[in-house]
């Protein structure tokens, strides 16, 4: 056996020790309690994924030089990123990692396309794995960067509809395909590349802007797998094994995590691409449809309901991680297990800004895994809560959901929290939620709103509890 057959072989034992920790990986982030081995198992994977990549690539010394120069700049960019960027905006963050992801590998397909065209060497397989990899990944970059400005807020979270979108949205779709299989069949074809590239581009942008926050979780899965699925057919143009393996577990997760959000939300995946959620405003504030006014309670008035309690179920939602009171809120429930009382955390798998949003800021505040309870298990117990705390969670906990056919939330499954004896919704201001649409739960009589910053309002309460106690 050769050296270069020997460097080979191990090369492949690598890849495939790098695929089956990415397997285990998605396995073990499937619960909560292996979460943390399944993200070392992933960082490991593609860090064996990498090293194989470098040793047996035949990489030349150039091609060393302007790699290192990319790890520099790329490092310098993303460290700053992870360690400051606060958790509330790790929405953000991942919509960014998809556009970074789409345009790497979009711009792969571009090189290679113009190489092989060049080189008059590309087969019609290899010119259909270029185009669907060019289609989805700048459908990605420019979806993912709208997604982003519409998680920062940089325009506007509302959906943005005009007549005709749909006609529109499709006819685009339909140019970019039609050019990539005319890419395909004749890869000498250069208006047909630029017209893919293009419309790719454009379509990106049309499938973000109909999308209003109460998808938005669901966008994130979505753009996730178009971005893995252009890695995969990166992988067939390059003849890597690892990366077409890698792209597919991250495409194929990131479709079926979709329809388990759209599952969630009682939403179809067109409906969700189409449905402009989020166009529909809230009424005045501080008044409901009815003109019931709403009055604001203390933090005296809280505390005096929280005491002597049996059961409390804690409701989070995007108001405690953009107050990043995750860890007062721990502190409450502590205080509240010194008196006696049961308290578990009611999650809603479309809570927050992207899926598993709450479940990692909990983790983070050291939350025991055995109180994190999931919609369809938690629901049959808010009959039984004294008190239903709800932490700036406002879309999953409407009433409307189930009551109101005019609400595009209507037939969303929401927490039962209109269902416990007495419900303390700590929120900012009478805006509605990223759906843009009024809470019927506001205007119950067992409601009690908490007007304030959610790690003000909890530590308040926790400071009132303590004050009690001397």
């Amino acid at each position: 056996m050769t050296e270069s057959t020997a460097l080979s072989s191990l090369v492949q034992y690598v890849y495939l020790a790098s695929a089956a920790l990415f397997i285990l990986s998605l396995k073990w982030m499937g619960q909560v309690k292996t979460a943390r081995r399944g993200n070392w198992a992933g960082t490991a994977a593609m860090l064996l994924a990498v090293v194989g990549t470098l040793v047996g690539g035949g990489i030349s010394s150039q091609g060393f030089m302007w790699i290192a120069i990319a790890v520099v700049v790329g490092s310098a960019v993303g460290l700053p990123m992870a360690l400051v960027m606060p958790m509330t905006a790790v929405p953000q963050r991942t919509a960014l990692s998809h556009a970074f992801g789409g345009l790497a590998a979009a711009l792969v397909g571009v090189a290679e396309y113009i190489e092989g065209r060049d080189a008059g060497t590309l087969s019609h397989f290899t010119a259909g794995a270029l185009s669907v990899e060019m289609l989805l990944g700048f459908l990605t970059f420019t979806g993912s960067l709208l997604a982003f400005g519409k998680l920062q807020e940089l325009i506007t979270t509302r959906a943005i509809v005009y007549p005709g979108r749909n006609f529109v949205s499709v006819g685009t779709l339909i140019v970019a395909v039609v050019s990539a299989i005319v890419l395909t069949l004749n890869p000498d074809t250069t208006l047909a590349f630029v017209l893919l590239v293009a419309a790719a581009l454009l379509f990106g942008v049309l499938l973000i802007i109909p999308i209003g926050g109460a998808d938005m979780p669901t966008v994130i899965a979505i753009l996730n797998a178009y971005a893995g699925l252009s890695a995969s057919a990166m992988g067939f143009v390059m003849n890597n094994k690892l990366l077409i393996i890698a792209g597919a577990l991250d495409g194929t997760s990131g479709l079926i995590l979709s329809i388990l959000m759209c599952k969630a939300m009682n939403r179809s995946f067109v409906n969700v691409l189409f449905g402009a959620v989020g166009a529909v405003q809230a009424g005045p504030a501080g008044a409901s449809p009815t003109g019931k006014t709403i009055t604001g309670f203390s933090i005296e008035d809280a505390k005096a309901v929280l005491e002597d309690t049996r059961q409390v179920i804690i409701v989070p939602g995007y108001g405690m991680a953009v107050a990043q009171a995750q860890h007062a809120v721990k502190e409450l429930a502590n205080v509240l297990a010194a008196q006696g009382t049961d308290v578990k955390y009611a999650i809603h798998p479309v809570a927050g800004r992207m899926p598993g949003h709450m479940n990692v800021l909990l983790s983070e505040a050291d939350v025991p895994y055995d109180q994190l309870w999931e919609m369809e298990r938690v629901n049959s117990s808010f009959p039984e809560a004294d008190v239903a705390i709800v932490v700036g969670a406002n879309d999953v906990t409407n009433p409307a959901a189930r009551t109101n056919k005019q609400s595009p939330l209507y037939g969303m499954p929401i927490l039962d929290v209109d269902k416990a004896r007495t419900v303390i919704f700590i929120k900012r201001s009478m805006n509605p939620g990223f759906a843009g649409v009024d809470n019927e739960l506001f205007y119950l009589d067992k409601t009690m709103l908490v007007f304030g910053d959610a790690k003000k309002v909890m530590t308040e309460l926790v400071a009132a509890f303590k004050e009690g106690a001397h």
